[in-house]
Order: C-alpha cells, then sequence, then structure tokens
C-alpha cells in the first residue's frame, strides 16, 4: 500500500526541478489509457487524465464529441470500443445505463475484446451491482481486472477533479488504479468486492433524495410564509441544517433556475436501482420510494433534464 501512495503523490506533485529519482519514477508511471463515453463527466474526466501526461484514446457514441475533444486536449479517437481499449493498461468508461455499458464491454466491437491480458477495467457508470458482477465475471474470463467504480460530485466535480470515488474489486486492481483515478478524484477508496462501489453509490443517491426534498420543502416554506429564503439559509446553513446542497443550489431553487446539475431522468434511473436492490436485500426505502414518485411528477411537468433541486418546483405548483 505504501508503493500506491508514493505513486499518487508522484502523479499529481510537479517535476523536481532536477529532474532526480522522484521525477523518473513519475514518468515511468505514465500510463497507456482509453476512456469511453464523453458525456458531461466523461469529457472533462479524459481531460484530467490527459493532463497528468497519461496517453489517452477517447471513444464517443457520437464520434463528433471524440473529434472535439481531441482538438481540445491531443491524445487519439477511436471509431470502437474495442479499437481504443488495444493496448491500454487501463480502460476506463461513464456511459448511461447497464445496457449501455454491457454494449461497450461486450458488443461486437465491445472493450473486453481488445483488452490486453492483465489490463483494468474501471467502470465510473452508475449501474446495477448486477451487471456490475456480471461483467466482473466476463472480464476475468478476458484475464482482465474490472473495478466498479461510480462517482459523486457532478458537473462542477468532474470539472474541478474533485470527485469521490467509490470502489468495489479485488485490491490488487484497485490499487493500480487508484493512483490513476487521482487525476480527478478529491477522495478515491475501496469498499469491497465487486459491486461494493454501486452499493455505495446507491447509500449516496438515497442520501441526496430525501436531503433535497428536505430542502424544497424547507425553502418552499420560507417563501410561504413571507420570509426571505436568503437570510434564512444564512442563519440556518450554519448550523446542522447546512449542507452541500443548500449551500449550491439554494440561490437557483429561489430564482426557478434548473439547470445546473444532475438530470431527474438519471436520478430516477438511480433511484430505480436503490428500490430494487433495497426490496433485494429486505432494506426499507420509504422517503426514497416518496421522492422517486415526486420526481415522476417532475417529468410530467417537463422537468425530465432540471437538474435534481427541481423538487421545489412541484411544491410551487401544489400552491
Amino acid at each position: 500500500m505504501a508503493l500506491v501512495v508514493e505513486r499518487k503523490a508522484t502523479i499529481n506533485a510537479p517535476a523536481p526541478l532536477n529532474a532526480g529519482t522522484e521525477h523518473h519514477a513519475r514518468e515511468r508511471f505514465m500510463a497507456k489509457l482509453a476512456f469511453l463515453g464523453l458525456g458531461v463527466m466523461g469529457y472533462p474526466m479524459a481531460g484530467h487524465l490527459k493532463a497528468a501526461g497519461h496517453e489517452v484514446t477517447v471513444y464517443n457514441r457520437t464520434p463528433a464529441k471524440a473529434e472535439k475533444w481531441v482538438a481540445e486536449h491531443g491524445g487519439a479517437a477511436a471509431p470502437t470500443p474495442r479499437e481504443a481499449a488495444q493496448g491500454a493498461d487501463f480502460v476506463m468508461s461513464c456511459v448511461g445505463n447497464d445496457d449501455d455499458l454491457r454494449e461497450v464491454c461486450l458488443g461486437k466491437d465491445g472493450a473486453f475484446k481488445g483488452m490486453k491480458t492483465g489490463a483494468v477495467f474501471v467502470d465510473h457508470t452508475t449501474v446495477s451491482a448486477a451487471v456490475t458482477r456480471e461483467l466482473a465475471g466476463e472480464a476475468a474470463g478476458h484475464g482482465v481486472a474490472f473495478v466498479d467504480a461510480p462517482i459523486s460530485g457532478g458537473q462542477a466535480g468532474a470539472e474541478n477533479g474533485q470527485l469521490s470515488v467509490m470502489c468495489g474489486g479485488d485490491q490488487s486492481a484497485y490499487d493500480k488504479a487508484e493512483p490513476v483515478i487521482a487525476a480527478y478524484a478529491k477522495i478515491c477508496r475501496r469498499l469491497g468486492e465487486s459491486g461494493a462501489g454501486q452499493v455505495t453509490k446507491m447509500c449516496n443517491q438515497i442520501a441526496i433524495a430525501g436531503l433535497v426534498q428536505g430542502l424544497a420543502e424547507s425553502l418552499n416554506f420560507a417563501e410561504k410564509a413571507g420570509l426571505d429564503s436568503a437570510s434564512v439559509v444564512e442563519v440556518i446553513s450554519q448550523g446542522a441544517a447546512g449542507s452541500w446542497q443548500m449551500a449550491n443550489r439554494y440561490e437557483t431553487m429561489a430564482k426557478n433556475e434548473f439547470e445546473f446539475g444532475f438530470a431527474v431522468d438519471w436520478m430516477r434511473k438511480d433511484l430505480g436501482i436503490c428500490l430494487k436492490t433495497g426490496d433485494e436485500i429486505g432494506a426499507s426505502l420509504p422517503v426514497t420510494a416518496l421522492v422517486d414518485q415526486f420526481y415522476k411528477e417532475v417529468q410530467a411537468m417537463g422537468g425530465n433534464r432540471w437538474d435534481t433541486s427541481s423538487l421545489i418546483a412541484r411544491l410551487r405548483k401544489l400552491g
């Protein structure tokens, strides 16, 4: 483990002026990478990997976005996941859902068919633990390690390299991948075997769902009571009610602006995974189930692509 910490430090540190031993260790660690999926999260994440000095080849279902990324960052683009993965030490993915992930891994031109023995596949998509375990088994059959590594922190976290990364998989595979993930992580932890990262991401989404609904109700209550919401938040945010959501979303919620974060459609996808898993393991999720239905109402209002703070729009509509 000490070696991993040392690698992480040298990857983030500037090269010493005397270009001594530490610099040479940093040079040796630079890896050949593929990044599959250049959405609002993947695009900047791949950019951080290139900025860290890695050799990066990107793939995106819409080729124009991959070409734009190359024009901006350098590196190369490939027409298929298989070609992007050829010769790579690490293949990172950040796509949409279980089916999208299966396709980029196992499809006709899937990444597993191009990956070399001993390479590591790191999946940043939020998917079910079941598909993660399925793909980890498939990867093993190809001589490839698989780390599930869903992320939290939103678009701003991806752009600023400040994501929370929750991982599952073999310790040895995690130890190899962690210094690479460090390019865009504020914190990165292994929580257990394959699927543990995805289950931890479910915990994250469960916590957020209830918190955002509580914040929406609090702000709506303040408005109905004739209070100035900014003044209310200034006071209560300094006590036990304070949260990231309050600090970063209350102003836009007050203005009825919902174009600043994770989309409702994606949140409902994630909450569906949470609720299904809750049924499977016998965990009661009454608040999560209720908030999921509130998001369904937001979708009916046309808010599919609004960010998750749009729960307050539903309350305002109710009067």
